[in-house]
């Protein structure tokens, strides 16, 4: 088996115990905030920032947090909190402090009972191993947490698909907010 095949494999492992009902659960959610904003540190905060990306094109207002141009959070906005061992600190911290703003979190970890799964509002869980490889994580060849990574774009692109078609946005649609000066 090919490197290819066998990150494949570990994906697809993965993903197959991610129930479909929490996808489009997760995507009815988002479509009731007024703002959707994104965390996370490192490769998951690239993940994040990717969702929060999309999701603008997808005709959402969403903003990365961190970002100089972020505005502050306020009661209705939903924060999407993404964090493999769901202890990162900041991550926690922002989604503490969204709690207390009266914000809606939703947690992307593998941890639900984790300090992130149990301050958010909901656990989209992805059991995929960490850089920890704690006992009854996935297994992986890959290093760190590359698996959880992985999994998080595509089950985070598996939202943003269903959020569309709520939405009923279409590719052109996505594409007339898709940046025109690169």
């Amino acid at each position: 088996m090919s490197k290819i095949q066998s990150i494949v494999a570990e994906i697809e492992t993965v993903l197959n115990k991610i129930e479909a009902q929490t996808i489009a659960d997760t995507a009815k959610l988002l479509t009731e905030g007024k703002r959707i904003f994104a965390v996370g540190e490192g490769r998951s905060g690239f993940m994040a920032k990717s969702f929060a990306m999309r999701m603008m094109h997808l005709g959402a207002v969403s903003y990365a947090v961190g970002e100089t141009i972020t505005p502050s959070m306020a009661e209705g906005d939903i924060l999407v909190a993404v964090s493999g061992s769901g202890t990162t600190k900041n991550v926690v911290w922002v989604a503490e402090k969204a709690r207390e703003l009266g914000c809606t979190v939703i947690g992307v970890t593998t941890e639900k009972q984790s300090p992130l799964g149990s301050c958010a509002t909901r656990v989209v869980h992805i059991p995929a191993a960490t850089k920890y490889r704690k006992e009854g994580e996935a297994a992986s060849i890959q290093p760190l947490g590359s698996l959880f990574d992985q999994c998080v774009h595509l089950v985070l692109d598996a939202i943003c698909l269903e959020f569309a078609e709520i939405r009923n946005v279409s590719n052109s649609g996505a594409l007339s907010r898709h940046s025109n000066v690169e």
